[in-house]
C-alpha cells in the first residue's frame, strides 16, 4: 500500500511539474512576442509619440507608455499563446513583475486601450501601406458581428449609453440568417491586407459604405459582390474618384455573364481574411458589454492581424500565414 501511494504521489508531482514548466514556457514566449510587437509599434509610431512612447498631453506621465498599451493589446489579441482568459494572464504577469515593468491593472489597461485606439489605428494604417501601399485593385465586402441571439435582443443593454450606435437586427445573405448586432465593412488589397474598415448597425445596407470609400480611394479598381450592384453608385464612384466598381450581374439581368477567373480569385482574398478573423482571432466571440468596448476589441483584432502579416512580409513569407507568424 505504501508503494502504491508513493507511485501515485510521483505521478501527480510529475504532472504538476510539467504543467508549471509548460506554463512558464508559454509566459516566456508571450514576453518575447510582446517585445517584438512593441518594437514594431515604435517603428511606425514616428512623431505621434514622444521619447517616452506617450502621446503628449497634460498631467502625470504614465510609466506604462501608450505604445506598451497598444503592444499588449495586440499581443493579447493574437490568440496564439495558450491563454484563454485575459484575467488569468494579468494575474500571471502580476506575479512576475520583472517580465513587464510598471504593468498596469486589467481595469486600467481596458480604459487606456480605448484612449489609444486612434493611435493604434494610425499605426495599423501605416503598416498596411508598407506591405502593399502601391496597389490599385481592392476588394470590398462585409461580415456580420453578432452581439447576442435574436431571442435576447430586447434585453440587450449594448448601446443604451449611445442610442445612435446601438445594434440592430440584420440579414446575412451569404449565410442566409437573421442576426442581432453590427456589420463590419472592410476594403482589402489583393494581397489580403485590410486598408480601411468601418462598423455600422446590422440594418445598414452595404452600398452606403461606398459613400465614405470614394473619399479615401481614387484611380483604382474595386471588386464587390452582388450587394454593391447599383448603376447610379458605379457612375458616381467613377465620376467622383475614377473608381471602377466591378460587380457580378444577377441571373435575371439581361447582360448576365459568368464572373471571370481573376474576379473569383481576387474576391476570395477578403473571404479568407474574414475566415481568419473568425478562426484565429475569435471575432465571433464577444465579451464586450458596451459599444465602445466592442469597437475597440474589433479594431485590436484587425490591427493584430495586420502586424502578423507585416512580420511574414519582413521574413519573406506568405503574409496570409498569420497563425505561424510569431513562431
Amino acid at each position: 500500500m505504501t508503494n502504491e501511494r508513493l507511485c501515485i504521489f510521483l505521478v501527480f508531482s510529475n504532472l504538476i511539474a510539467s504543467k508549471l514548466l509548460s506554463s512558464n514556457r508559454r509566459m516566456h514566449n508571450f514576453i518575447e512576442k510582446f517585445t517584438k510587437i512593441n518594437d514594431i509599434c515604435k517603428k511606425f509610431a514616428g512623431n505621434r509619440v514622444n521619447e517616452h512612447g506617450n502621446v503628449s498631453r497634460r498631467g502625470v506621465i504614465p510609466t506604462f507608455s501608450d505604445l506598451e498599451v497598444i503592444a499588449l493589446s495586440l499581443s493579447l489579441t493574437a490568440e496564439a499563446f495558450g491563454y484563454d482568459s485575459e484575467n488569468n494572464l494579468f494575474k500571471r504577469l502580476a506575479e512576475s513583475p520583472e517580465h513587464i515593468p510598471n504593468l498596469i491593472s486589467r481595469r486600467q489597461f481596458n480604459v487606456r486601450r480605448k484612449l489609444t485606439a486612434c493611435l493604434a489605428e494610425d499605426i495599423r494604417r501605416d503598416i498596411a501601406k508598407s506591405i502593399d501601399g502601391g496597389e490599385n485593385v481592392f476588394v470590398i465586402d462585409s461580415k456580420p458581428v453578432k452581439v447576442c441571439q435574436l431571442a435576447r435582443a430586447k434585453r440587450c443593454v449594448m448601446g443604451n449609453d449611445n442610442p445612435q450606435s446601438a445594434p440592430s437586427k440584420g440579414f446575412c445573405a451569404s449565410q442566409q440568417m437573421y442576426y442581432y448586432g453590427y456589420k463590419l465593412h472592410a476594403i482589402c488589397g489583393i494581397s489580403g491586407v485590410i486598408h480601411s474598415y468601418d462598423i455600422t448597425a446590422a440594418n445598414v445596407h452595404d452600398i452606403h459604405y461606398l459613400d465614405d470609400a470614394k473619399w479615401d480611394y481614387h484611380d483604382c479598381l474595386m471588386l464587390g459582390d452582388k450587394g454593391y450592384l447599383s448603376a447610379e453608385v458605379q457612375q458616381d464612384l467613377f465620376e467622383t474618384a475614377h473608381i471602377k466598381l466591378e460587380v457580378p450581374y444577377r441571373l435575371n439581368q439581361k447582360n448576365w455573364r459568368n464572373p471571370s477567373w481573376a474576379y473569383r480569385r481576387f474576391r476570395k482574398r477578403i473571404e479568407t481574411v474574414f475566415s481568419q478573423l473568425n478562426d484565429q482571432f475569435m471575432m465571433v466571440r464577444n465579451y464586450a458589454k458596451q459599444t465602445g468596448g466592442l469597437f475597440t476589441r474589433t479594431a485590436a483584432k484587425i490591427a493584430a492581424m495586420t502586424v502578423l502579416q507585416y512580420i511574414n512580409f519582413c521574413n519573406h513569407r506568405k503574409i496570409g500565414l498569420v497563425k505561424d507568424a510569431l513562431f
